[in-house]
């Protein structure tokens, strides 16, 4: 017999053939090669605390909310079972059951969110062996298009506003302060504030270790008074001889998100405009990188964010990297303080230079 199997098969037959082989979870190279068939594949229930435990932190935290439901609704179900379009109808029932709030979109993070927590999972399943990349049905539901954000960089009038409510009301005016100056100047998220512990802070040449969202680590520069205050914050109110958190209460105990929660939420009973736009920690970020771009161009204010080489931003970004010396003069012109890392170096900034940003950002730590 000669010819090619295509050719001496008919349509139905290779088909007949395809299906044979998908039931059987094999490819055709397995086939040749007389490799066995592909493991069994899991249930969510089974499945998913397996990928839970293989994820970071910071990733369990925000799909855990997504998995736990897929586990009550698609629970006994094997993995391999959902179609893409059960996936997508999924997405949109989380769309219409989130809670809504004041800076809701129409569940249009759930939606992003539920799916980008399936692919994750799915990608774990493609690399265990329990389906084909070819098969994962999360990879073909679209996710919703990202609406432009709402955040903005603050005014002066308003950074100005927010850190004197924040250093005169409340149980612990000292904390709030010093929590604002780290992000003002650092323009750290709020994972990076949290995770900051005291071998973080280096006092002497005024940086502090950041740990952030997937798991990047960079040193930011801060200013003299800041590295001083967190070191003093630290030795008041930790327990002596260990290397822990070093935004703590008055307690000791360390500080969570829901410090955050209750300090935006006085804030904006003090200041009705912060509750009517829903103001946040994030816009600090906004208004410390706004600042930096405008003042020393996009590639030191890239630096400044802790934003790596990979983006839209393409291969230029390649040539605009800017290095911790020139995110320290940034510093210095933004808190009108002189950096260890710069003092003294040409084209470095001091208090006395004109181009600080004290008035527009007029950072302060209460007294205690």
């Amino acid at each position: 017999m000669t010819g090619s199997a295509s050719e001496r098969l008919g349509n139905s037959e290779v088909e007949a053939v395809r299906l044979l082989l998908d039931r059987l979870g094999l490819t055709a190279e397995e086939l040749l090669k007389g490799a066995s068939p592909k493991k069994e594949v899991p249930t969510f229930d089974e499945y998913i605390p397996h990928v839970s435990l293989a994820v970071a932190a910071g990733t369990r935290r925000v799909y855990g909310t997504y998995w736990r439901r897929v586990g009550e609704v698609w629970g006994k179900r094997r993995i391999d079972e959902p179609s893409p379009m059960e996936i997508k109808q999924f997405a949109e029932t989380m769309k219409k059951t989130v809670v809504i709030r004041r800076n809701s979109r129409g569940g249009r993070t759930a939606a992003e969110h539920f799916i980008s927590a399936m692919r994750c999972l799915y990608a774990y399943a493609v690399t265990d062996g329990l389906i084909s990349a070819a098969t994962n049905p999360a990879a073909r539901v679209p996710k919703p298009r990202r609406l432009a954000s709402t955040r903005r960089a603050l005014s002066e009038a308003q950074l100005r506003s927010i850190n004197e409510v924040a250093s005169s009301t409340g149980n612990d005016p000292q904390l709030d302060a010093l929590l604002l100056r780290l992000h003002e100047e650092t323009a750290c998220r709020r994972g990076g504030a949290l995770a900051l512990t005291r071998s973080d802070v280096d006092v002497e040449q005024c940086l502090v270790q950041l740990h952030e969202k997937g798991e990047t680590v960079r040193w930011q520069p801060v200013s003299p008074t800041l590295a001083r205050s967190l070191v003093e914050h630290y030795d008041d109110r930790a327990t002596s001889g260990s290397d822990r958190q070093v935004l703590r209460y008055q307690s000791g105990a360390p500080v969570t998100r829901r410090r955050y929660d209750y300090l935006w939420n006085r804030l904006g009973k003090n200041l009705s405009w912060v509750a009517t736009q829903q103001v946040s920690t994030h816009w600090l970020r906004h208004t410390t990188l706004t600042w930096v771009e405008r003042n020393f161009g996009y590639g030191i204010a890239r630096a400044y964010a802790g934003h790596d080489s990979r983006s839209a931003a393409g291969t230029t970004s390649t040539y605009v990297k800017a290095d911790v010396y020139e995110v320290a003069r940034a510093l210095s012109a933004l808190t009108g303080e002189d950096h260890p890392m710069v003092a003294g170096l040409p084209g470095s900034l001091s208090a006395g230079d004109g181009v600080r940003a004290l008035p527009a950002i007029p950072l302060r730590i209460a007294e205690g």
